[in-house]
């Protein structure tokens, strides 16, 4: 007994006991790369990209276009005709470049589609983690995928696996222990 009143201060801060707290981690680039739903979105938002891209650049052959045109002719136009010409080409080049900030640029229509599309597979993943955390009782769940440097990583602590059986995704081949 007098032991345990030794002991108690080095357990006690302020009033509160300190426990002991449980932690994990998950990978979810591989997670995500077990999900269908993620290959499909990711394959959509390819497309989209390729397809925007090859418009931009059906454009600058546009104003390519337009500067051979303007090359050929140049000997046969006024001064006035060629600075109007060279203006209609800069309009041009301007809207393209406008064109390509509102598809590709910040918060552009390629960000948007990407976040939308993502964005159902991600929550899912959330969901699923926290299911397993809770499950598990962790008090912290950490991406190893994420920005965040794990210098050492014990497997015992990888619920990955958890989280893909708690999405359908498991290997029915793996039991989880």
């Amino acid at each position: 007994m007098k032991k345990l009143f030794l002991l108690l201060p080095l357990f006690m801060c302020f009033g509160h006991i300190l426990m002991a707290q449980k932690f994990g981690y998950i990978d979810t680039d591989y997670i995500l790369s077990q999900m269908p739903e993620y290959k499909e979105a990711e394959n959509e938002i390819e497309q989209l990209s390729k397809t925007w891209q090859s418009e931009i650049q059906q454009m600058y052959k546009e104003i390519e276009g337009m500067y051979n045109d303007l090359q050929a002719e140049e000997v046969l136009l006024t001064s006035e005709m060629k600075e109007e010409r060279v203006a209609e080409i800069k309009t041009k080049e301007e809207e393209v470049k406008e064109y390509n900030s509102k598809v590709f640029g910040y918060e552009g229509l390629f960000f948007l589609k990407k976040k939308e599309l993502m964005k159902p597979v991600l929550e899912k993943v959330f969901e699923a983690a926290e299911k397993v955390s809770k499950t598990n009782r962790l008090d912290f769940l950490f991406d190893k995928a994420a920005d965040m440097v794990m210098i050492y990583t014990n497997p015992v602590h990888d619920y990955t696996d958890y989280v893909l059986e708690e999405l359908g995704y498991g290997d029915e081949n793996d039991t989880v222990k």
